[in-house]
């Protein structure tokens, strides 16, 4: 019987990574790992670990920047409060200068 996969922690693998004052989305994340139910399985395991302070949840957004997971940080201002104690802009729930602040783990991580 083959291994089976654990979609969530190889999401979280893949958030540990990115570095601080960078922000990925949710598709390019699920693009890297090849997650069939795409950007909504890495939603879904953002939407779960908010407790976790390992997995800096934050630096996840939606394809055009837009803090759109902060209403699971609890209070509405913690997600762009913490993106912003790294030096990342954020005005109007979007991350300013988005394409300069995108990582990407196809090219980050690339061998």
């Amino acid at each position: 019987m083959p291994e089976q996969r654990d979609y969530f922690e190889e999401v979280y693998e893949v958030v540990r990574l990115i570095p601080k004052g960078r922000v990925t989305t949710y598709g390019t994340i699920a693009k890297y790992l090849s997650l069939r139910a795409g950007a909504r399985m890495v939603g879904w395991a953002m939407n779960g670990c908010h407790n976790r302070p390992d997995i800096p949840a934050h630096r996840v957004v939606n394809s055009i920047g837009v803090l759109t997971g902060k209403h699971f940080f609890g209070e509405p201002n913690v997600m762009q409060r913490l993106l912003e104690d790294e030096g990342v802009r954020v005005e109007n729930d979007r991350v300013v200068d988005f394409k300069t602040m995108f990582w990407d783990p196809m090219i980050e991580l690339a061998i």
